[in-house]
């Protein structure tokens, strides 16, 4: 696949590496000092990770944990700022220690520059978490 173009081409191309569970490629995807930021994020959960090799380490066992099957409701909207986006969306799969559904909802803020992820503010669901399995990220809960 040729590099994508714009900042929504990226996140695009994001999504279905998550869905392929190829994780190094997403990573590769990032800034070496790109920021993701988790607002919701609960007690015991990261609120923000800095730097490539931090997420790298955050993402590297999702596909141990969550069975990614789809992101339904996929809508890219442009900031103003040319280079972000606002992604409303659902991750929808299941949770691989309990095969429990997995139904999350999204909403992201995601910068780019020089066709890397430079900031990626996750607004995720975390209620969510009060399911069986759902330690998908390592948390110290």
């Amino acid at each position: 696949m040729s590099a994508p173009t714009s900042p929504a081409d990226l996140y695009r191309h994001s999504l279905r590496l998550l869905l392929d569970k190829d994780i190094p490629a997403w990573v590769a995807l990032w800034a070496e000092d790109g920021l993701m930021e988790f607002p919701f994020a609960p007690e015991g959960w990261p609120r923000r990770l800095e730097g490539r090799e931090a997420i790298a380490a955050y993402m590297r066992h999702y596909p141990d944990h969550i069975d990614l099957h789809d992101f339904p409701d996929l809508l890219i909207h442009q900031a103003a700022d040319p280079q972000t986006v606002v992604v409303e969306m659902r991750g929808v799969g299941r949770l691989v220690e309990t095969g429990a559904p997995f139904d999350m909802t999204y909403i992201a803020v995601v910068t780019v520059r020089d066709g890397r992820f430079a900031s990626y503010r996750d607004y995720w669901n975390p209620l969510v978490l009060r399911e069986d399995g759902a330690d998908f990220a390592g948390s110290s809960r």
